[in-house]
């Protein structure tokens, strides 16, 4: 059975009968795991192989593990930093934070891997404006250039260790005020000023290192109306044509209240489909989930198939074998003697 075109959530630590009915549909392809699905590592890695268990080829197993406060798993894991701490620290010491960047990604990509996880949903390469709450301190800087430069290193450990790299949000995040959460937010800024916004993408994509982008649930008003992520002008327009990303478009949450105003679920999701993405992710609305996947039982897409299958994790290391290996333990300790130093002051 191919992967289908809609990724959603599970409400527990275990599959139960009506999540193995569900998952089994022909327009589900992926799952993405919350903070409550975790107790521990076995148990997350239970659960992850029962997933997987399914389905030939299995499902795409997915998380939301930036670092800082995007983390949901972290008793047994690596706590990984804010990434605008990376920022700074690129502004005092560039290679330092940079190869600091990279062991982070090896850690987040590795110790995923290790209970069968195939990908995070991350880097967050939105600009940090300082204007954003709800992307605030998970933007790595307010320049292009360093969240290219930082991104690149993240995403380079994240693939050393097996890991896919998923780019968000694209065209970019960080200059409105509303939470997508929340409401829909309108960026007002000419295409011109997007431009700096996008540029992360276009030489991540340049370097062949994306394998997928998740859009922005924001209107660009000076560019087209509709938001990003049911925008044919800036998913084919933009970011397949001008840019030339090959790889997997994901929708954000089509649960968030910033897309309410655009029908009943089924039909977001197969805007959003038609309007050029690949993968839709419905969540915490286990109605609304089965209502889009029945509509989208018929659903049929060879050249996403194509793209999301690069998405499945490569090797996965037992645990045990992984926090036993010299690598891991350098990694660890390159983290905690960074997190240890003594700040950096300025005289007056």
């Amino acid at each position: 059975m191919a992967l289908g075109p809609v990724m959603l959530d599970i409400e527990g630590t275990r599959l139960t009968p009506a999540d193995r009915e569900l998952l089994r549909e022909p327009a589900v392809g992926g799952v993405i795991l919350f903070t409550r699905n975790y107790e521990s590592p076995a148990q997350i890695a239970d659960l992850v192989e029962s997933i997987r268990a399914l389905r030939r080829p299995p499902l795409l197993v997915a998380v939301d593990h930036e670092g800082g406060r995007v983390q949901r798993s972290r008793d047994g894991f690596t706590a990984i930093p804010p990434m605008r701490l990376l920022g700074r620290h690129y502004d005092r010491e560039p290679q330092a934070a940079l190869d600091l960047a990279r062991t982070c990604g090896w850690l987040i990509g590795a110790e995923l891997r290790s209970v069968g996880i195939d990908l995070s949903f991350a880097p967050c390469v939105d600009l940090d404006w300082g204007i954003s709450e709800v992307i605030g301190d998970r933007s790595f800087h307010a320049q292009p250039a360093a969240v290219t430069e930082l991104a690149l290193a993240l995403i380079r450990g994240m693939r050393d260790a097996g890991m896919a790299a998923v780019a968000k949000h694209f065209p970019g995040h960080g200059a409105v005020v509303a939470d997508s959460h929340e409401k829909l937010p309108v960026d007002r800024r000419p295409y011109s000023v997007l431009l700096d916004d996008m540029q992360p993408y276009e030489k991540l994509v340049e370097r062949r290192v994306l394998a997928g982008v998740m859009l922005a649930h924001v209107v660009y008003a000076e560019t087209d109306p509709q938001p990003a992520g049911f925008s044919p002008w800036w998913i084919g327009e933009q970011l397949r044509r001008q840019i030339g990303f090959d790889g997997a478009v994901f929708s954000d949450d089509l649960s968030m209240k910033a897309t309410a105003g655009f029908g009943p679920m089924p039909e977001r999701a197969r805007l959003a489909l038609t309007c050029g993405c690949d993968m839709v992710l419905v969540c915490n609305d286990r109605a609304a989930a089965r209502a889009t996947v029945a509509s989208l039982a018929d659903w049929s897409s060879p050249l996403s198939l194509v793209r999301l299958a690069r998405l499945h994790g490569t090797g996965a290391p037992l645990r045990e074998s992984l926090l036993a290996s010299d690598e891991w333990q350098a990694a660890s300790d390159a983290l905690a003697a960074w997190r240890e130093r003594p700040e950096l002051t300025l005289n007056a």
